[in-house]
Parts: C-alpha cells; sequence; structure tokens
C-alpha cells in the first residue's frame, strides 16, 4: 500500500521523500502554525491522501476554504513549478468524494444528537454549568432513566427540569438536593442556548456513525466537512461537539488493534478550544479517549497554532507532527517556539529553533513515524498542493454536491417522535382534567339541587303545605266566598225588594 506523500525534505541535498505510513495513521498527529502559513493547504493535502487510501475523514472546516476539497484544482504556472520542484509524477486535479454538514442544516446536511446520547458532562460544559448546577443535571438524566422518559430534544431537557422544580422536596428527598437557585441557573442557561439556534443539534434523526465512515464507489474515502464557520462563533459548543463525536466513536467502535491503515482519521481544527477552561476531568476524559481510540482504528489529528495549545499528556500522544512557520514577537511566541523545538527529534544539520521563524508558506518542520513507529528526525520540508481546489466554493456548487449526496434523504427532514415533552403535557392534561371532573359534578348537582328547589318552592307556593296555605287553595276560597257573598247578596235584594215593594 503506498504511503501518503507529505513533501520533499530540503535539510540537505541529499534529504529524500517525507511520507506517511498507512499502518500508523491511527498514532494521531499535530499541524501547527500560525495564522497564514499553511496548515489548511496541509490538511487538505493529508485529507485528499486518506481518502486515496480509502480511509474516509471527518474534519471542520472553520473558515470555508476546505470546501475545495469538492472541486476540483486549476492548473497554474506557480503550481505547476512546485509539482516539479517536488518530482511528482502522477499528479491530476481531481475532486475528493466529499459529504457536506452542518449543525443548522444551512450550508450541509444537518448533523443532530439527542440529549441522552449527549450525556450530562457534555452538555453541562456547553450550557457553562457550576459543579453544583452539575449535580442537579446528573439528577436529571437519572430522573429520566427511572421514569422511561426519553430525552430527545430541548423541549424535553425543559420539560424535566420543570418536573423537577414541581416535584422538588420529594426528589431532593431520593436523589439528593435540588435547589430552585440551580434550576434557575440551568434554564436561563438553556434559553441562550436555544437563542443561539442550538435547539437544531438535537434531536431525530441522530447522526449513525457509519454514514461518516462511507467508502465512495471508486474505492475513495469519503471527505466529511463540518460547516464551522459560523459554529466556530460559539467555541464551547463547537468543541463540545466534536468531543461528542469522538467519544461516540469511542464507545461504539470495537477493538480492531492494529490495522494496515485506519478506519477513520478525525480532524479536530482550532483545538485549543477544546481545552479552554476545561475542567479536569473532562481533560482526563480526552485523554482517555486519544489515548485508547488508537486501538479502534481511529486516527486524531489536531491542528491549532501552538503546539502548547495542546496539554502535555496528548501532545506525548502525537506521533506524526507538521509544524509551519511561528513568528516569535512575543514572550508568548517565542516560548512557542522553544516548545516546538523541544518536541521533535533532533537533526545534527537542522537547528529547529532557527529554521521554525524563518519558514515561508507552504514550507514547514516534519517528523512522521518510521518503521515499527519510531519517529524520523526533523526535516525542514517542502509541503504537496493538494489535487483539489485551494480555496471555497461557490453556493451553487455547494449545492450540486449536496444534491447528489447519499444520505441526504435520511438526515435533511427532522423526525419527531413522542418523547418526555409530549409524555408529561399528556400527564398533565390528564391530571388537569381529573381536577375539574369533580368540580364539574359539583355544578351539576348545585344545578339539579337548585333547579329542584325553586320547583319545591313552586308548589308549596301554589298548592301550599301542612303548615302553609297555597295561593291556589288561597285564591279558591277567596273565590268561594265572593261568589257567596253575590249570591248571598242577590237573595238578600229579592228578598228585601219584595217585602218593600209589597208594602207600596
Amino acid at each position: 500500500m503506498n504511503p501518503i506523500f507529505v513533501g520533499k525534505a530540503v535539510t540537505t541535498p541529499n534529504s529524500g521523500n517525507v511520507v506517511l505510513l498507512p499502518q500508523y495513521g491511527n498514532r494521531h498527529g499535530l499541524v501547527a502554525g500560525a495564522t497564514g502559513t499553511g496548515k489548511t493547504v496541509t490538511l487538505m493535502t493529508l485529507a485528499e491522501g486518506f481518502s486515496r487510501l480509502g480511509v474516509p475523514v471527518f474534519l471542520a472546516d472553520v473558515k470555508g476554504d476546505v470546501a475545495g476539497l469538492a472541486m476540483p484544482g486549476s492548473s497554474s504556472e506557480k503550481l505547476q513549478s512546485r509539482i516539479a520542484q517536488l518530482g511528482i509524477t502522477d499528479y491530476k486535479n481531481e475532486a475528493a468524494p466529499v459529504v457536506f454538514w452542518d449543525l443548522w442544516g444551512k450550508a450541509g446536511h444537518p448533523v443532530r444528537t439527542t440529549v441522552s446520547e449527549m450525556g450530562p458532562t457534555l452538555l453541562g460544559r456547553i450550557l457553562e454549568l457550576n459543579d453544583t448546577q452539575s449535580g442537579v443535571l446528573d439528577i436529571l438524566f437519572k430522573l429520566a432513566d427511572d421514569r422511561g422518559l426519553l430525552l430527545l430534544d430541548l423541549a424535553d431537557f425543559r420539560a424535566l427540569l420543570n418536573l423537577i422544580a414541581e416535584e422538588r422536596q420529594d426528589i431532593s428527598t431520593s436523589y439528593g438536593l435540588v435547589s430552585t437557585q440551580s434550576i434557575g441557573a440551568i434554564q436561563r442557561a438553556l434559553l441562550r442556548l436555544e437563542q443561539e439556534g442550538a435547539q437544531m443539534f438535537f434531536g431525530e434523526p441522530a447522526l449513525e456513525l457509519a454514514d461518516i465512515m462511507r467508502v465512495n464507489y471508486d474505492g475513495r474515502g469519503v471527505v466529511n466537512i463540518l460547516a464551522a464557520d459560523q459554529l466556530i462563533l460559539k467555541p464551547k459548543l463547537y468543541s463540545s461537539f466534536l468531543l461528542w463525536l469522538l467519544s461516540e466513536l469511542f464507545e461504539t467502535l470495537p477493538e480492531v488493534g492494529d490495522l494496515d491503515k485506519p478506519k477513520l482519521v478525525f480532524v479536530f481544527d482550532e483545538a485549543h478550544l477544546l481545552f479552554n477552561d476545561a475542567p479536569p476531568a473532562l481533560q482526563q476524559r480526552i485523554e482517555q479517549v486519544v489515548r485508547l481510540i488508537r486501538s479502534k482504528g481511529v486516527g486524531v489529528y489536531f491542528c491549532s497554532q501552538f503546539p502548547d495549545d495542546i496539554p502535555a499528556n496528548v501532545l506525548g500522544q502525537l506521533g506524526n507532527r507538521v509544524q509551519h512557520a511561528l513568528r516569535a514577537f512575543t514572550p508568548r511566541d517565542q516560548k512557542a517556539v522553544k516548545t516546538a523545538a523541544e518536541t521533535f527529534v533532533s537533526n545534527p544539520d537542522l537547528d529547529v529553533a532557527n529554521t521554525i521563524g524563518q519558514l515561508g508558506v507552504g514550507e514547514a518542520l516534519t517528523s512522521m513515524l518510521m518503521d515499527k513507529g519510531v519517529p524520523m528526525p526533523v526535516e525542514k520540508t517542502l509541503i504537496a498542493p493538494p489535487r483539489c481546489r485551494m480555496g471555497a466554493i461557490t453556493d451553487a456548487e455547494r449545492a450540486q454536491v449536496r444534491a447528489g449526496s447519499p444520505v441526504g434523504g435520511k438526515y435533511d427532514t427532522l423526525i419527531d417522535r413522542e418523547s418526555a415533552s409530549e409524555l408529561l403535557a399528556r400527564k398533565a392534561q390528564a391530571k388537569a382534567e381529573q381536577a375539574q371532573a369533580p368540580q364539574a359534578q359539583t355544578r351539576e348537582q348545585d344545578q339539579a339541587s337548585a333547579s329542584h328547589g325553586f320547583g319545591d318552592a313552586v308548589k308549596d307556593a301554589l298548592f301550599g303545605t301542612s303548615r302553609r296555605q297555597g295561593m291556589i287553595e288561597s285564591m279558591a276560597k277567596q273565590t268561594a266566598r265572593t261568589v257567596g257573598s253575590q249570591v248571598g247578596r242577590q237573595i238578600m235584594r229579592g228578598l228585601l225588594g219584595g217585602i218593600f215593594g209589597g208594602k207600596r
């Protein structure tokens, strides 16, 4: 299997080519250097090399120019001169098989995961919670497990928070103290996260690892490019997402030992964001993943400006090194130059500390693992150019690539199945209906009682009771008295009239 051609060593006239051996591609690596010195081009050259070996690659596109991997390059006099200088005989302009991804689904297929898959540790990092608030988050996930509630999206997460707030006293007794202040802080942090658009990241269909480990029909590994030009503005979300993806690979993939080539290469650009403000427990987790994921066939390549952006315990795991120029203008830069020089295997023909500051664009100090995993002495190297376009692509070109993607139909449509928010809402509605039922029955009884009482009152008024004369009886007696009185008067008038008439 042909190695990846990285460049030509120029330390001495007799220096040879610098190559990356496929069997050591999973021993991780570092690409470092100041802005504008050629780190991105080196990453593109490595990504193309792994792709031609049939190794899938996942990398973030922070500035938008890595997307050029999807389009063939164009020839120029400068490019031809570099090719001739490197002695490349099989160079041709070609595009790599690319799939675009985007957390917001605008510049690529949506990348989603569920709240449960993210877990409390990384979610707490995204929300920037303190230890006490993170403890409440642990309780939330435990409560969801115990009650069989699916945590898929942020609506489910908010519903669980509201449940904890409602049952705070009982939950505090069973799971541990939960304060209203902690719940309020988490709710505010969740609101900020939603305002940043992170609700698009949580949901289904969740990303399946098999879909970023594809091989094209021609045997080349698919290069998965995450659009990160907007995501990088939210560094906690950016670093936590990539760390989640790396952790998923670590927990899901089986042990395979040493292979003839990696199963996947994972590139972590702007790597310093991963370690900024990371608590010791999280740094230990990162170190563990980087150290052990090699045996699962995954190579991790960090890209940053300074080597000391990477903690020493992690830096010691990175066997393949490409160091572009560093400018020692400040004490921080001078320290970085010294650190970079000390991390290489020394070469008696090369003053590393001086050379780092004098490197031009497209030049680098390199040290790759050789046979038996032994690192080669550091060499000043002319980096090979990629075969793709070295620059951004148009929106129309991106849309064309996306339209031909093998996974678009799977991820472009959101699925919203029943989960914690729906279940809790239905239970709350049922509880409200149960509470309303007795009230409605009481109102009906009151109405019936009122109606019955009114009828009895009318009956009593009309017909009377044992103690009181009714209107009908009273009217009847009155009528009888009236009628009797009138008849009597008529009789009396008749009698008297006869008497007095007789006298006349």
